[in-house]
């Protein structure tokens, strides 16, 4: 008889057992073994007592079906249903005089002891498991269970049989029900659908309200699983992440339940974490890369906005001060800089979770003052993970004194981008750095040589940068260098999880699939008799500013996005109908004018909802402006006013659903209920992929996201996003020999001497007071106005910022020093600042007074998808050119830039001007006037009523009109923003005057 390979789930099933079994140490369960009241596994936790613990387990009486035995399977299952089965399986339970170990983690190596328990614990698989006390014959596919207790069920399907991962979802869904005791919150850790190509994970089953998520590889930058040779695709999940060592290192140091609190300080769900497959994966990685290594490496990870970022460094943090070498600690402390609030509590809760010993992190806050003192005192009492800020980092480490030296550290870096290139890592570094800080009889070179040698990595500390958008200076400083292609050395990150791959497994939105830009329109009038000249480019660039902050403008654009919100955010239930939106800013005056409209439009709508706007301090006309003073709570509440549901105070359901800002919550805000975003700033490059990302947070109600865009286009945001869909890739690094050229280019102009510069930096690191510095400073700005010309003190002064900023940067890279580089960019840091800037006269200058602004029109075009290449982008080095000329004003009459504005956003362009003006203002006011129902409701009714008669009058009218004047018509029927205006503006005139 033929022997047909198996392609049924049951097939599946069986390879994945058997594996288990075979090759992983696993024991097989059994049906008959399994309590469905208690949810465990009777039998095994009975023969893992009895080998680890006999006493304990006599005195529970196991063996026998007693009362006993029973009150302790209650208290257990009591214990489960509290904590949850990762804390019971950690901590163990306490039951009366006994205490019991449910499970032994890994042994520190050379205990003997520890290592025997280790290995008395029970792993055990039981096929098609009858899970169910009220349907007995209802089965899952799998259950894995440790010491008898349940930490993962699964579903299996096989594509061979025309079934997939999502009938595996489909089924956890629609058939399981989350009233079953195996299925309750925290009973298991966690929940896999499987198939042959793919795995999907679940913490938390809820009916059809459970959330799915990939834990998949990735291939080809996206999702799903790469081509295995040596068997299935998804064989990773039990030949690698269930293994006994894989399963426990997950429980130990991953796996957790996190209970958050509202805004009034009341505990809200609990959420179950399992890592998904690439935060497991950098982590495993990152530390054995460490372990082999030793500190002095450099790590650059490319993880997506919204991939989890937070949990990946807390989890990397907790265990990089446990990683050892010999019995010795790697590193003595990890240093975590970052300017996410969140990250500090979340650093702290995991470490709570995972860590036995107490104490062991501290964040440094407080003034510059005890700063010092608490790092100190944080390094006495043993903590060994200390969390700072970019800013405050160096003046905390500046005056540590002898305490660190000869110690490692591994600094993680959260958001990295080009905060260690220059001045800031030349602290850090000197304060870290094992050769301490000063020494008697230094000279003048010593005194150089380290400063110079302070500007390099530090050999006694590992980086671990971590960021979704990676420049090219962080792609040179951390990335890993590539083989060299045609004599350039590409960089690129440790490891990538890419946009591409984030959006496509569900983890992130793809915030460019609704794009909707906004034309705007707007026509100038020359309000002075004469023609003056004005510099074109300056002036148009003026105008335009005018035009958009008009409150004109700003009224109307606030009106788009209001009615926008309620029609089609609102009315469309999105994010279940809690969806929140953001008005992005060009400035906090903008913000502010957005705040007051958005606010005006919002009660006259009747709307039930109100605006938070959000900036940093500000002065108008001699008078300080708060967020505290416009919103009327303070500015620390922000965040939980727009994540929260009902405020005391405000009536209303979900009140704050518009969060107005200027550069504030652009970068680093997470929150997921986040839809909308309207955007009236000018972004590109990095900028417009932090500000858009904003939208990017996955919730289980969330299925798109939309973006109207008043300013960009979709190519600036297409090309913006290009770079960091996928991996980012550095081209070449910086050429160092473009320092020679611009430092030869500098001393040709002969604004310095050498022994200036030698004279400046030697008082200067002898700490002589300013006064001494000044006359040699001073001398130099003489040369520099008296014997050049204006171009030259142009391209002088451009080549100099250029000379310092590159240095800065290369200086931490390069495996040589130069001491007339170092020498001249101290010089030139003091020298910049004192340089006056060309004279240039504003030939823009009283533009503004010369004009007014004649109308002003919006209209929202077609949404669009933008698609993105796919491809790894490459990304050029930091530039090195600098200097230039002072480029010559192009100036043009008054009445030419009017007409060069309006052509360019004036769009329509009417064959008779003067006609159609007169039939807008004269003839369609007076025959809308004449509509009886409209007057009717003019005296009778209320103002919203009478639109409604004016806009059904006005109609009438423009289609009475469609022979004579087809242009308006068309306008009128085709263009919803000429619509809009029109209305507004007849109704305007019609309504006030028949009202009066």
């Amino acid at each position: 008889m033929t022997a047909w390979t198996d392609t049924s789930e049951k097939g599946l099933e069986t390879l994945i057992v058997e594996s288990l079994v075979n090759d992983a140490g696993y024991v097989q369960g059994s049906n008959a073994d399994y309590g469905r009241e208690h949810v465990i596994d009777l039998a095994k936790l009975r023969e893992f007592l009895e080998a680890t613990q006999p006493e304990t387990a006599e005195t529970l009486a196991l063996d026998q079906d007693c009362p006993k035995r029973t009150q302790f399977l209650h208290r257990l299952d009591a214990e489960i249903a509290k904590r949850g089965v990762i804390d019971v399986l950690r901590k163990g339970v306490k039951h009366g005089p006994v205490s019991l170990d449910l499970f032994y983690g890994t042994p520190t190596p050379g205990n003997t002891k520890a290592a025997q328990l280790h290995a008395a614990n029970i792993f055990s698989v039981t096929r098609q498991l009858r899970y169910s006390q009220d349907e007995t014959q209802l089965a899952l596919d799998m259950g894995i269970f440790i010491n008898g207790l349940p930490v993962a069920t699964f579903e299996l399907k096989n594509s061979l049989t025309k079934q997939t991962v999502d009938d595996a979802v489909r089924q956890y869904k629609r058939d399981r029900s989350p009233n079953e005791p195996l299925f309750k919150f925290g009973r298991c850790v966690v929940h896999f659908a499987v198939d042959d190509h793919e795995v999907q994970m679940c913490t938390h089953l809820k009916g059809k309200d459970s959330w799915f998520l990939p834990f998949n590889q990735g291939w080809n930058d996206g999702a799903g699983n790469p081509p295995n040779p040596n068997g299935l695709k998804t064989d990773y999940l039990w030949k690698r992440i269930l293994t006994k060592p894989g399963l426990t290192d997950v429980l130990e140091n991953y796996a957790e339940i996190v209970e958050e609190k509202d805004e009034r300080g009341r505990k809200k769900h609990p959420k179950q974490i399992f890592p998904r497959y690439h935060q497991l994966d950098v982590v495993r990685k990152l530390l054995a890369d460490a372990a082999a290594k030793g500190a002095g490496e450099k790590y650059l990870i490319q993880h997506s906005a919204g991939s989890g970022k937070s949990n990946s460094i807390a989890w990397l943090a907790h265990q990089l001060i446990g990683l050892e070498d010999g019995g010795k600690a790697i590193f003595d402390s990890v240093v975590v800089i970052t300017d996410r609030r969140v990250l500090d509590k979340q650093i702290r809760n995991t470490i709570k979770q995972f860590a036995q010993v107490s104490s062991v992190i501290g964040a440094v806050t407080g003034d510059s003052g005890s700063k010092t003192q608490q790092l100190s005192s944080f390094l006495k009492a043993g903590k060994k993970i200390i969390i700072s800020t970019v800013q405050t980092f160096p003046f905390i480490l500046d005056e540590i004194g002898d305490e660190h030296r000869g110690k490692r550290f591994a600094i993680i870096i959260d958001e990295a981008h080009s905060s260690q290139g220059g001045k800031t890592s030349a602290k850090m570094h000197m304060a870290l750095s094992d050769k301490g800080g000063e020494e008697e009889d230094e000279t003048f070179e010593d005194k150089v040589n380290k400063i110079m040698e302070s500007r390099k990595m530090l050999g006694n500390a590992s980086y671990f940068a971590f960021t979704a958008t990676p420049k090219n200076k962080t792609l040179e400083i951390f990335g890993i260098p590539g083989k060299p292609v045609d004599g350039k050395i590409p960089h690129q990150p440790f490891h990538s999880y890419t946009m591409k791959q984030a959006i496509q497994e569900g983890f992130i939105l793809d915030v460019l699939a609704h794009y909707t830009p906004v034309d705007t329109w707007s026509r100038l009038a020359k309000e002075v008799e004469d023609d003056p000249e004005f510099d074109t480019k300056k002036a148009l660039k003026k105008l335009r500013r005018y035009v958009e902050s008009h409150d004109h403008a700003i009224r109307t654009k606030a009106e788009i996005m209001v009615d926008h919100f309620h029609e089609q955010v609102i009315a469309r239930r999105k994010i279940g109908g809690r969806a929140r939106a953001m008005i992005i800013c060009s400035s906090i005056k903008r913000a502010i004018q957005y705040y007051d409209a958005v606010t005006a439009y919002l009660k006259e709508r009747k709307s039930p909802y109100h605006a938070i706007v959000a900036f940093s301090d500000f002065e108008q006309d001699g008078k300080k402006i708060t967020e505290g003073s416009m919103n009327g709570f303070p500015s620390g509440k922000i965040e939980e006013y727009i994540k929260a549901g009902e405020i005391k105070g405000i009536p209303g359901k979900d009140p704050y659903r518009f969060l107005i800002v200027a550069d504030k919550f652009q970068t680093g805000y997470d929150e997921p209920l986040l839809h909308t975003m309207y955007v009236d700033k000018v972004l590109s490059g990095i900028k417009a992929v932090q500000t858009l990302s904003r939208l990017n947070r996955a919730h289980p109600q969330k299925t798109d996201t939309f973006v109207l865009d008043f300013m960009n286009d979709a190519d600036t945001i297409t090309d913006a996003f290009s770079d960091y869909y996928r991996t980012t890739v550095l081209s070449e690094e910086t050429d160092p020999n473009k320092l020679h050229d611009l430092k030869a280019a500098l001393d040709g102009y002969q604004v310095y001497a050498d022994e200036q510069v030698d004279q400046l930096v030697r008082l200067f690191l002898d700490g002589e007071d300013r006064d001494k510095l000044d006359p040699i400073l001073d001398a130099c700005v003489s040369v520099y106005n008296d014997e050049l010309d204006e171009d030259g003190q142009v391209d002088f002064k451009g080549k100099a910022k250029t000379f310092t900023r590159t240095y800065q940067f290369l200086a931490s890279v390069l495996p040589y020093t130069n001491a007339a580089w170092e020498k001249l960019s101290i010089f030139l840091n003091f020298l910049i600042p004192k340089l006056p800037a060309p004279v240039e006269p504003d030939l823009s200058k009283g533009i503004l007074e010369a004009i007014d602004m004649d109308s002003y029109r919006a209209e929202v075009q077609q949404t669009m998808q933008l698609t993105l290449p796919d491809a790894d982008a490459e990304i050029g080095p930091v530039p090195t050119s600098g200097g230039g000329r002072k480029p010559e004003p192009e100036l043009d009459a008054l009445s030419n830039i009017i007409k060069a504005f309006n052509d360019r956003f004036g769009n329509i362009e009417w064959e008779d001007a003067d006609r159609i003006r007169k039939v807008i203002t004269e003839d369609i006011p007076a025959k809308v006037k004449e509509d009886q129902a409209y007057l009717n409701a003019i005296k009778n009714s209320s103002k919203s009523a009478a639109r409604l008669e004016h806009d059904r009058a006005l109609e009438k009218v423009v289609i009475g009109m469609l022979s004579d004047h087809t242009e308006l018509f068309k306008q009128f029927s085709d263009n919803p923003g000429f619509k809009k205006w029109l209305a507004d503006t007849i109704f305007g005139v019609t309504y006030d005057d028949s009202a009066a």
